[in-house]
């Protein structure tokens, strides 16, 4: 049912499932509508879009997890879960979003209304707007490039500030700009539908304008691992954290990136 991952196993998408089902019981509400009813009406295609809340502490920086799924499906429950989870577990407030299929421009229209949602109900959700990430693997991935390089405006009519840190596993996406924020990228050597070496010319290209960017290859590893348990990559979340620390605590904590 997940054509374009791989590692993914029944225990722990029940697992999750649990988790997800323990903090609904504790009290905490899960989902958040981003559209209106109004604009679900005009059109339906909205009417499943939304963000998945896993709160961390109050006050600290959010992260929005795209997943993947080759714009045909979206991979929440492999991909999106259980990172958003993680994060939280490590004190980040934590969103993963389910975003309309059918293409780049759409899903990308979804992540933009996201943002701009939650930098507006900040206040509500108790995150701070500044410094935020964005989080994703495959498709999800080339969202979240694309906000950080054109940003929210660059697909809906809302001004906001870009991501602080974008963090892209396993994707061949291409396309960057001089304004990009840093990035991170993870990806599989025995990966056969994104190309290792493309990830690697792109952090090569951000570099070479002066953008800080890492790449991470990890042996023996195919399309589509999540959070690699398990695997070579087991506990890449953790680095991708430090280096996202890396622009929330810079100059004292005060942030000027916009």
């Amino acid at each position: 049912m997940l054509p374009y991952h791989n590692y993914v196993t029944g225990e722990r998408a029940v697992e999750t499932i649990n988790r997800m089902i323990d903090y609904v019981h504790a009290g905490n509400r899960l989902f958040y509508d981003i559209y209106s009813d109004a604009e679900k009406r005009a059109d339906t295609r909205k009417n499943n879009t939304g963000l998945f809340f896993f709160r961390g502490e109050a006050g600290r920086p959010f992260a929005v997890v795209c997943p993947g799924g080759g714009w045909s499906y979206v991979g929440a429950i492999h991909e999106g879960f259980p990172l958003a989870i993680a994060l939280s577990e490590m004190g980040y407030n934590a969103f993963s979003i389910q975003y309309r299929t059918g293409g780049a421009q759409v899903a990308c229209e979804d992540l933009a209304a996201a943002i701009d949602f939650i930098l507006h109900h900040a206040g509500e959700l108790q995150v701070s707007t500044e410094d935020y990430s964005l989080w994703g693997g495959s498709a999800g991935a080339r969202m979240a490039a694309y906000l950080g390089s054109y940003s929210t405006q660059g697909f809906i009519e809302a001004d906001n500030p870009r991501p602080a840190v974008v963090v892209m596993g396993y994707t061949s996406h291409t396309d960057y700009t001089r304004n990009d924020p840093p990035t991170y990228v993870v990806i599989g050597d025995n990966d056969g539908i994104a190309s290792a070496s493309v990830m690697q010319r792109r952090v090569e290209n951000l570099n070479a304008l002066g953008i800080d960017a890492e790449f991470h290859l990890f042996p023996s590893l195919r399309h589509g691992f999540g959070l690699g348990i398990g695997t070579s990559a087991e506990g890449w979340e953790k680095d991708a954290v430090k280096f996202w620390e890396k622009y929330i605590f810079r100059k004292n904590g005060n942030s000027d990136r916009k």
